[in-house]
């Protein structure tokens, strides 16, 4: 990925999708509000939106906005479990940076984070959180404790993230899973079950259809990647 100078215009809404590889969005003007997989979040100009690989997210109701998205590549997309939102010192230094070498400005970025705002905490965001657990509960399960009707919550949900609570789940073990296959030895009917499901071929069914490859791919890419790093 190289780095991309995106505008939105007031008005515009960009339907869910997911990145198949990480990257920092650094708002430089305006602002825009996105739902993806770590929650919900209205940003504004110098805010930073981190995504890992395989995030899912939309752009609702944005007005103008110029973004910078810059990829995050190695190791400098090694640890993205924290917030997902932070505040970048200089965006002017970063798209200048991005001119010349969109890595070297990633990395500058990354050492010059600060602490960004909190997301939105609406009943859906409470949901999505919910959704993203290892325990994840079914949306019957948690309607009822809201005291809501489960077809409420559902269109809470899909009306602030862009997709149904069930799909969501979904996508949130499989990404879970992923994980676990690359940076874990684990055997992966082992990693089956410590992410959720109920065997390994529902495992590799959904990592596939979230990456486009199966687990036992990706088990030989990490493997190959390690001894070469070993033997290195």
């Amino acid at each position: 990925m190289t780095a991309l100078r995106s505008r939105l215009v007031p008005g515009e809404t960009i339907a869910r999708h997911i990145h198949d590889e990480a990257y920092a969005a650094v708002v430089l003007d305006g602002g825009y509000e996105e739902a993806g997989e770590r929650g919900r979040w209205r940003v504004r100009a110098g805010d930073v939106l981190l995504h890992g690989r395989f995030s899912g997210h939309w752009n609702r109701r944005p007005g103008k906005a110029l973004v910078l998205n810059l990829p995050l590549c190695g190791h400098l997309a090694s640890d993205l479990t924290g917030p997902a939102m932070a505040r970048a010192r200089d965006p002017d230094l970063l798209a200048r940076l991005a001119e010349r070498d969109p890595l070297e400005a990633a990395a500058a970025l990354l050492e010059g984070l600060t602490q960004g705002g909190p997301a939105l905490s609406d009943p859906s965001d409470r949901l999505a959180q919910a959704l993203s657990g290892d325990d994840a509960p079914s949306v019957e399960a948690w309607a009822r404790d809201q005291g809501v009707a489960r077809e409420t919550a559902f269109r809470w949900f899909r009306d602030a993230y862009g997709v149904g609570p069930a799909r969501f789940r979904v996508e949130a073990r499989a990404r879970r899973a992923w994980r676990l296959i690359v940076e874990d030895e684990a055997p992966l009917a082992d990693i089956a079950a410590e992410a959720g499901f109920a065997d390994q071929a529902h495992m590799s069914r959904d990592v596939k259809a979230l990456t486009g490859r199966s687990p036992g791919a990706w088990r030989i890419e990490a493997l190959q990647h390690r001894f070469k790093t070993r033997a290195a």
